[in-house]
């Protein structure tokens, strides 16, 4: 009798996870396509079916073999599960290179969804997140912003209060799955016929029908309308940053709870200051006298208000000065950036007669 356990390298009190991680790292090792010992993947492959298999497992335990074929008939069916005679070359052309019968379960989830399996009854379905964008400009982020958006959403139908059916109108159970939410279905493949549980199609799966649908959602318990929506925009918010809107996406069906809104904030370009983080950049022209004797000038902010700046004297074309604590406020968080001033020496274009005599002179001196 082969010893299973011993080809795989595993305890008989070994744990499922850890004979699947036995027959992984073997099949790896030997699998003839990679250069392994063909009968030995064949030895790995026939001891994984067995004890990865509980009902298979559980003969081999006792009786120290399993049904023909390597697992017990389908008394029912009439259909034996049994893989000898299979040809491995022939499976991988049908289901892809990779093919191994360790595998052969997970085929039949992904073909059949599960057959024989009951799923619980579905809890009622949230209703859908919903995304829009909103555009603002920099002045918009400069502090707390309440704006109000239109939003085409499904909301609770008012008339039967999401319920689905008209007020008054008992509700009864659904004929097509008695009541179970779910319903059998079989289908017939290569293999036999296979029955499966699914989602009741007539009730949605909650096992009850109204007795008669409400006239004005049509037993959706909700209907599509534009919703006017407040929400408030954080300010030194940026763009692609998202605000949640819990409960404000649709509705779902019959008594579903609500889905979220999400808003996506996009910030224009401003035709002035540059953005960069919380700092603003901004370029301002300053005569040549100013540059070469300092002074004060009018430097336009984001708040709508003009602050004096010292200039000092000396400078020149390019030069950046800094101005604390007037940049995009930190997004929840205290403080703000900082504002950056570019001074640009401005060249006059006309020059009065009186302006060009003055410049003569000082190009005398050599200035």
């Amino acid at each position: 009798m082969k010893d299973y356990y011993k080809i795989l390298g595993v305890a008989h009190n070994a744990s499922q996870d850890e004979i699947k991680k036995a027959y992984r790292k073997l099949a790896h090792k030997y699998h003839p396509d990679k250069g392994g010992d063909e009968q030995r993947f064949k030895e790995i492959s026939e001891a994984y079916r067995v004890l990865s298999d509980n009902e298979k497992k559980t003969q081999y335990d006792g009786f120290g073999r399993v049904f023909e074929g390597g697992a017990a008939p389908d008394t029912e069916s009439g259909f034996s599960w049994g893989f000898s005679g299979w040809d491995q070359d022939a499976m991988r052309q049908k289901f892809g290179e990779d093919f191994e019968f360790g595998d052969f379960g997970q085929i039949f989830e992904d073909f059949f969804g599960g057959f024989g399996k009951s799923p619980q009854k579905e809890k009622k379905k949230r209703g859908k997140d919903l995304e829009l964008n909103i555009e603002l400009s920099l002045e918009d982020i400069m502090m707390p912003q309440e704006k109000t958006i239109s939003v085409s959403r499904f909301a609770a139908c008012v008339r039967c209060d999401g319920a689905g059916g008209e007020p008054g109108s008992r509700v009864h159970e659904c004929f097509s799955c008695r009541g179970l939410g779910e319903v059998q279905q079989i289908q017939k493949t290569f293999f036999g016929s296979f029955t499966r549980v699914a989602t009741c199609p007539e009730c949605g799966g909650e096992g009850t029908k109204p007795e008669k649908h409400c006239i004005v959602c049509n037993g959706e318990g909700r209907i599509k309308k534009e919703e006017q929506i407040k929400f408030t925009v954080p300010a030194g918010v940026d763009s692609n940053q998202e605000i949640k809107i819990s409960g404000k996406g649709d509705s779902g069906r019959r008594g579903g709870s609500s889905g979220d809104l999400y808003l996506r904030i996009f910030v224009k370009k401003h035709a002035v200051f540059q953005r960069n983080g919380d700092d603003v950049y901004i370029q301002v022209p300053i005569v040549f006298s100013r540059a070469v004797l300092g002074g004060e000038i009018e430097v336009l902010t984001l708040a709508g208000k003009n602050i004096l700046l010292k200039v000092p004297e000396g400078m020149e074309s390019g030069k950046i000065l800094r101005i604390s604590e007037k940049g995009i406020p930190h997004f929840l968080g205290r403080g703000r950036g900082d504002m950056f001033v570019e001074l640009i020496i401005k060249t006059p274009k006309k020059l009065t007669k009186r302006q060009k005599e003055l410049l003569d002179e000082l190009k005398k001196e050599g200035i």
